[in-house]
């Protein structure tokens, strides 16, 4: 995937390695991004016109860290209003969560901060959640809220007051935060492997082959000969 101007993964597991498997979900409002980013994650690829998510898709791909293999399982939601009821049944059970906000538009920042509180409300209690600050290519297009004293200073610094509003927001609510490119593959590596290096690896997980399933994720007693398979597309 690095071919594709993504950043390189790291190398394959040593023997012995454990692997590990958590269900990952994508929140955020319609048009954002999600369905690019989790493309650009499992595939290298980038589509300049993605068709809108129905329900959900699913989708895996696997990171290795220095002594485990991370396999996520990745449940990418519709973000239409129409489809809000069922996001409980894809992030029930989720170790892990990415809100994705397009930074050309303050009102999909407001709604990735209502999901950073369902969440927080609803989800499992020991969720990683990462902000997605995505479209960050279009950077000078940026909407950024501020007040008429300060409109002179906001056109000189745009791009610095947005991102330092989303990181104090995400600081504030012990997130992850990164702004990300689905079209340049800016920080979409990255963000995974920041979650993959923060979920606890000793404690017992539910998997996401199903929406609400549970299951066991020490896949190395089981299926020993997955471990070749590293980091593979």
């Amino acid at each position: 995937m690095a071919g594709r101007g993504g950043a390189a993964r790291p190398n394959g597991p040593a023997a012995g390695n454990k692997i590990c498997q958590f269900k990952l979900v994508l929140l955020g409002e319609s048009a954002v991004g999600k369905s690019s980013l989790v493309l650009r994650f499992v595939k290298g690829q980038f589509h300049e016109y993605q068709e809108s998510t129905i329900g959900a898709a699913f989708l895996t791909q696997t990171v290795c860290l220095d002594d485990t293999t991370v396999k996520f399982e990745i449940w990418d939601t519709a973000g239409q209003e129409r489809y809000h009821s069922l996001a409980p049944m894809y992030y029930r059970g989720a170790q892990a969560a990415i809100v994705v906000y397009d930074i050309t538009n303050t009102d999909t920042f407001a709604r990735a901060k209502n999901w950073v509180k369902e969440l927080q409300r609803q989800a499992s209690p020991n969720i990683v959640i990462a902000l997605a600050g995505n479209k960050a290519d279009l950077a000078s297009k940026r909407a950024v809220e501020f007040q008429p004293l300060l409109h002179f200073l906001s056109i000189l610094f745009l791009a610095s007051v947005g991102n330092q509003e989303a990181q104090a927001y995400a600081d504030d609510n012990s997130l992850l935060f990164m702004e990300t490119s689905a079209k340049t593959a800016m920080n979409v590596n990255e963000i995974f492997m920041a979650i993959a290096k923060k979920l606890p690896k000793n404690e017992p997980q539910n998997a996401a082959g199903a929406p609400g399933g549970t299951r066991g994720v020490n896949l190395q007693e089981n299926n020993p000969a997955s471990r070749s398979q590293c980091c593979s597309n």
